[in-house]
């Protein structure tokens, strides 16, 4: 929601003069965009709230940017590029990147509340997830001067070899659910190709990004290697990046209705595109599998990041056999988790991130109870004591469902679980791959044959046998079919943030007259 000068603050030269959030308590406030190496107020965006999805009031105050902000920081990354972060070896840029490695690892901590304040993420998790994102960076540093070519035999006329080259400056544009994991799998590869950054995080959680920037500044990043703009998407900030000329490539991780007019958008420039976009994902559970652990595994990705993760395995396939005890499990698991306040340390599962995707998964609880799924646990808001304007839904649990049913289908995004039942290793895979994504799965079996049997002929980017979510800035991470465009994480990332140069060299320095006869 914009702030206007009649509305809870006064906004003066892009700045917030006083701000006083809901109850009376003071608002956090980051008053400036991060470009050029410099804090700077907004030329044609201005002041938005965040708001704490646990309270439904704004709990911070966030400049935002406009095209012209957009213009700044394509230059301002133009320059660097051109500049002194093009001409710097490899080693140096690796050598930044461990600076700020360290420094993240120290700020971790903090990082992990703001964005738990920003998204409703259980602290427990932010903080998990934010004290390893330092390795990752650590990694894609180790990568910075692994990028050579190759020569390529020809005959002793010529000599010829490819380079690896960096992009050049790309644009990227993050989730709310996951800020600080996304920020780190595209600047942590785009750094240590070569590439400059323009970083537009989600308009409803741009607070945890904006704290990065100063961990660049602190690590000596020359002006204009990262700027960070938060900002409106269609018509915003985002648009204007996508169509920005001076923008090389774009990466993306969202949903895929809005990757696809990202891909309209910037196709007039040319643009390179990686788009991680969402899941459905099948975790299968076999009647011969260990299924304290498997169900471990099932519940708590089902829930995880309060259901919104495109990685989730909510479509949980059952063998038959097997199948009522694993309901009641689930029914019994869902009794136990803790929903609440989001920084309390006992919290299992915060709210949802707004109050759209709240309503959004209570519309899709709805079809569900619609046709004809069975509501086994859930399928309310949830009451949290104190907290009657936030944004919290029951882990919800849907037995005997179809998989052609919406909760089946579609991404919902939320904490609702679809247990579909199956007959045997074909049935098994052929619900899993019908669906148009095709990001990740998960299967559960004692038998090692089976367990290759399946994973082989599931049409996903990542398969987890025996374990789920395991997630590791060194694996490949990215989807088939509606899932995405390339790969983030492992030896993959670097890719799509480099061109080929092929050079051919003469050794004689004969060139026949072609008109000689």
């Amino acid at each position: 929601m914009c702030i206007t000068r009649d509305e809870r603050v006064t906004v003066v030269d892009g700045g917030v003069e006083q701000a006083k959030a809901g109850s009376g308590e003071r608002l956090e406030r980051y008053e400036r965009l991060y470009i050029g190496g410099a804090w700077v107020a907004p030329q044609d965006g201005g002041m938005m709230e965040s708001i704490d999805p646990a309270t439904g009031r704004a709990w911070a105050i966030v400049a935002y940017g406009g095209a012209r902000d957009i213009d700044s920081a394509v230059a301002a990354a133009r320059a660097a590029f051109e500049g002194p972060w093009g001409r710097m070896a490899p080693h140096e840029r690796a050598a930044l990147l461990r600076r700020f490695a360290d420094l993240y690892q120290r700020a971790a901590p903090e990082l992990a509340k703001v964005e738990s304040r920003d998204n409703g993420r259980a602290l427990r998790e932010s903080r998990a997830d934010a004290g390893g994102h330092h390795t990752a960076y650590h990694w894609f540093a180790s990568l910075a001067d692994k990028q050579g070519g190759r020569t390529i035999p020809l005959d002793s006329a010529v000599h010829a070899y490819t380079e690896r080259l960096p992009i050049g400056v790309v644009g990227a544009i993050t989730p709310w659910n996951v800020p600080l994991m996304a920020a780190c799998w595209k600047l942590g590869p785009a750094l240590a190709a070569g590439c400059t950054v323009v970083l537009k995080p989600a308009e409803q959680t741009p607070c945890s990004s904006l704290e990065l920037a100063a961990l660049f500044e602190e690590a000596g990043f020359p002006p204009g290697v990262v700027n960070i703009v938060p900002g409106y998407g269609a018509n915003g900030a985002g648009d204007h990046l996508v169509t920005h000329p001076g923008v090389d490539k774009i990466t993306f991780t969202g949903e895929g209705a809005t990757a696809k007019e990202i891909l309209k958008r910037g196709a007039d420039t040319l643009k390179k595109f990686t788009f991680e976009l969402g899941g459905k994902a099948p975790h299968i559970l076999f009647a011969d599998a260990d299924l304290d652990q498997a169900i471990n595994a099932a519940t708590g990705s089902a829930w995880a990041l309060c259901g919104q993760s495109c990685a989730l395995g909510s479509r949980v396939l059952v063998e038959r056999s097997v199948y009522d005890q694993v309901a009641e499990a689930f029914t019994a698991r869902a009794a136990k988790v803790r929903v609440g306040r989001p920084l309390d340390e006992a919290t299992h599962m915060g709210p949802q991130a707004s109050r759209a995707q709240m309503d959004k998964t209570l519309s899709y609880i709805a079809k569900g109870n619609d046709e004809g799924a069975r509501l086994i646990a859930g399928g309310a808001p949830a009451e949290v004591a104190g907290l009657e304007g936030g944004y919290f839904v029951q882990p919800t649990v849907f037995a005997d469902v179809s998989n052609d049913m919406a909760i089946a289908r579609d991404e919902i995004f939320g904490p609702v679980a679809a247990l579909i039942p199956f007959d045997g290793e074909d049935e098994a895979v052929a619900l899993a791959n019908d669906t148009a994504y095709g990001l990740t799965a998960g299967l559960w079996t004692r038998d090692l044959g089976r367990a290759h049997r399946t994973a082989a002929r599931i049409r996903a980017g990542v398969v987890w046998v025996n374990t789920y979510r395991y997630l590791r800035w060194s694996i490949p991470y990215g989807g088939f079919k509606s899932s995405g465009w390339g790969r983030e994480n492992g030896m993959e990332a670097l890719e799509p943030y480099l061109e080929t140069r092929a050079t051919v060299i003469s050794t004689t320095g004969v060139f026949p007259d072609a008109y000689a006869s």
